[in-house]
């Protein structure tokens, strides 16, 4: 599995990756803004995407609505975490694309088990952008 990090905090990035590395077989690449995962996401292909809302420059509701058109990442899984805990946050990032919403602070074991949740969804994804099973998520 391969997931890719969107936090412009370095203490919250390294919670996540370090809670990500001790519970999963995972391949975890960074982003400390939105306007670097814009320059990853052209040359890499991910399962999943954890995305900060609250980041200066390109904020992660932006980034989601960008994955969300994008052909290559449409398929992506994306988990929102924010310290914005209102129904209305959470309702803006959820109805742009992203697949669940983790309010902070939260634990290791809780955002292990909202990526567990989230993968096991659809199986394991597949990080090479082939769509072997010939599923569609109904949108096109």
């Amino acid at each position: 599995m391969r997931i890719l990090i969107v936090e412009d905090s370095n203490a919250m990035r390294a919670f996540v990756r370090a809670a990500l590395e001790e519970g999963l077989e995972a391949e975890v690449n960074e982003a400390a803004s939105g306007f670097e995962a814009l320059r990853i996401l052209p040359r890499e292909r991910f399962d999943l995407a954890i995305v900060d809302v609250n980041m200066p420059d390109i904020n992660g509701l932006e980034l989601v609505a960008f994955m969300r058109k994008s052909e290559a990442h449409r398929g992506t899984k994306i988990l929102m975490i924010s310290t914005e805990a209102a129904s209305a946050d959470r309702e803006r990032g959820l109805s742009l694309g992203a697949n669940d919403y983790l309010s902070k602070p939260f634990t290791a074991e809780a955002l292990r088990a909202k990526v567990a949740e989230l993968v096991s969804k659809t199986g394991k994804g597949d990080a090479s952008g082939k769509d072997e099973g010939g599923l569609s998520d109904g949108s096109g």
